[in-house]
């Protein structure tokens, strides 16, 4: 396969900056949040930041934390390393990389946390690309396998996120500063349990937390884990779409799974509950 960017992702591009962001305390239980910088990275300020996949106005004249669309690799760091918080940063402007990104919403939420930061969206379809180069103004799209070389430099990258995407191992540890973090994303064992009941979806693995971690034992550490967990009220259509995006409509028959949804009670109560991992690399 061939590591080369989306065919319509941005190569020309002009200094932007992110609307101001709330200052919120973070909400994660403690040694959950990880920072760069002085921003948190976790979920808990998606709520109160831009707005997933919308990229922040543009300006005509200069403007603070400006950053070209074009980079897809960090800059040469202003200086060493250093720490804060739970998370450290990586130079002066982190590479946030999203591994099986589709069409980028999570690494824009990242990028509308961190101003600082370049973000770069891996995967391997390209019409979720397309989408994913338009995430954020500081974000690029590359078509990459998760399985293969992904195309960036050893140590490149400060913030690898892993949300609901295969997990490679040895490449993110390869391509992760040794002052970087991972982010792995999994489903919880009660995540969409009133639709897994109500549609015969099939079940998370109740070992699931360790078999993901086991899987990077070779080479990263569990530094925190937490179960982020919120209620949803869904419209049919939701909640079709919602299925279509997992495993369970490739061994469901279509009709049936259709069937199903009609008969269910609107709004749907679905409850959504993932599992957030925090890795250090070894």
């Amino acid at each position: 396969m061939t590591d080369a960017p989306a065919t319509d992702a941005p190569t020309t591009g002009h200094p932007t900056a992110d609307p101001p962001i709330p200052q919120t305390l973070c909400s994660a239980p403690t040694g959950a949040a990880v920072t760069v910088g002085d921003r948190c990275v976790c979920g808990c300020r998606a709520k109160g930041a831009q707005a997933v996949g919308r990229p922040g106005p543009r300006h005509a004249g200069p403007a603070t934390h400006t950053r070209p669309a074009t980079h897809t690799q960090p800059a040469t760091p202003a200086g060493p390393a250093t720490s804060t918080g739970t998370g450290r940063a990586v130079g002066a402007y982190p590479l946030v990389v999203d591994a099986g990104a589709g069409t980028g919403r999570h690494l824009a939420a990242v990028l509308a946390a961190l101003p600082d930061a370049v973000g770069l969206a891996l995967d391997v379809s390209k019409p979720a690309l397309r989408r994913a180069a338009r995430a954020h103004p500081r974000a690029a799209a590359a078509l990459a396998d998760t399985w293969r070389r992904l195309p960036l430099a050893d140590g490149s990258v400060s913030v690898l996120l892993d949300v609901f995407a295969p997990r490679n191992g040895a490449e993110f540890r390869r391509v992760l500063h040794p002052a970087g973090v991972l982010l792995v994303v999994t489903p919880a064992e009660d995540h969409l349990a009133e639709l897994v009941d109500a549609l015969g979806l099939l079940k998370v693995d109740p070992d699931k937390a360790d078999r993901v971690a086991g899987s990077l034992a070779d080479h990263f550490d569990r530094a925190a884990e937490s179960v982020l967990r919120a209620r949803l009220e869904l419209t049919g259509p939701e909640v079709a779409t919602l299925v279509g995006m997992g495993p369970s409509a490739r061994h469901t028959d279509p009709a049936v799974l259709a069937a199903r949804i009609a008969a269910l009670p609107e709004p749907v109560g679905v409850t959504l509950a993932v599992r957030l991992g925090v890795y250090r690399p070894r």
